[in-house]
Parts: structure tokens; C-alpha cells; sequence
């Protein structure tokens, strides 16, 4: 490669007052941004799908996922189908 691949850094902050700064390269961002999407928002995005997809993951295709930890896959397909307008299922064509 010739060319310098450019990167973009996100600065993630929680309500307990944690920090933590992600390095991505903005060329990626830019790909998956969907219309006019912020690059704040795109990232958001993949945050909540990631969680939503492990989520999914451990209490489906895992071992004894006990009461709470399905509570906390319901509250994040929830939250999923909020931001995104369709189920988890639906946007990735994995139903059960």
C-alpha cells in the first residue's frame, strides 16, 4: 500500500463517568454510514448491533442462559427495534 489508511477516533463515556477512546479506520465508517449518517450515529449503530448480535448469541446458541441474562437480551432487541424500525430477526434474517 502506498497509501496512509486515515483512522478516526470516538471518545465513548458512560454515566458512571468511564472513559475510553476507540480508533477505527474512517474509510470503514464510511462504508457501512448509511444516506447521511454521522459518523457518531454509524458507530452507534454497530455498537447496538454488536450488542444485540452477541446477546443473541449467548442466550440462543449458548449454554443455561439463566433469567437475567435473557432479560438482558430482550431489553437490547428491544432497544434494537427501536432505533432500527425492525426486529433483530428481520435485519438479519436469523429468526428463531
Amino acid at each position: 500500500m502506498t497509501d496512509e489508511v486515515q483512522t478516526t477516533t470516538f471518545s465513548i463515556s458512560s454515566d458512571d463517568g468511564a472513559t475510553d477512546d476507540v480508533t477505527v479506520p474512517t474509510g470503514l465508517v464510511d462504508l457501512v454510514a448509511e444516506g447521511d449518517q454521522s459518523d457518531a450515529e454509524t458507530v452507534g449503530d454497530l455498537v447496538l448491533l454488536s450488542f444485540a448480535s452477541r446477546a443473541h448469541h449467548i442466550v440462543h446458541h449458548g449454554e443455561d442462559a439463566g433469567e437475567a441474562l435473557q432479560a438482558q437480551e430482550s431489553e437490547v432487541m428491544d432497544l434494537f427495534e427501536e432505533r432500527f424500525g425492525v426486529t433483530f430477526g428481520e435485519a438479519t434474517g436469523h429468526q428463531h
